[in-house]
């Protein structure tokens, strides 16, 4: 009776070396093809982020408005919509906070928000806002902003 046991544990047996450097080779593979395409979908998902963002500032804005017949200047930025302005007249109708929580939102890449009215870059009434976009530097490709890129080129031939 002994004996049958162990000759059924004997015949169970481990995966080799070669089989498991075969089986790390795949995944590695597997890796290389299918990992850049995750990494470029989670950049898309941090940009499509940034942009609902800038839309939902946007209503936000426009509630402000409403209440205040103009937007924040830019020194009072986002933050007009989270916490009364000090410099606001006290007589005007600030019925903020505006938006949800105590104080903007971050972008995607864990950075504030770049806001400006009027805008030196558009010639609409409305406040530029903008990501500075996952290399955090200013007027480059990857900024995500709430403007065309038309509207810039016309200021710019202004």
């Amino acid at each position: 009776m002994g004996r049958g046991i162990s000759s059924q544990r004997s015949e169970r047996r481990a995966f080799t070396l070669v089989e498991l450097l075969i089986v790390l080779g795949i995944l590695v593979m597997l890796f290389a093809i299918v990992g850049p395409r995750v990494l470029r979908s989670g950049k898309k998902a941090d940009v499509n982020l940034a942009r609902t963002q800038l839309g939902a500032f946007k209503a936000t804005l426009d509630h402000y408005y409403v209440d205040l017949k103009s937007y924040p200047t830019t020194e009072q930025g986002l933050d007009a919509l989270y916490e009364r302005p000090e410099d606001l007249a006290e007589e005007a109708e600030w019925d903020g906070p505006y938006g949800d929580g105590s104080e903007p939102p971050l972008d995607p890449w864990g950075r504030d928000y770049q806001y400006e009215f009027p805008s030196s870059r558009t010639e609409r009434d409305f406040p530029d806002i903008w990501s500075l976009g996952p290399d955090g530097e200013e007027d480059t490709e990857d900024d995500v902003v709430n403007w065309t890129k038309d509207e810039d080129d016309q200021q710019d031939e202004s």
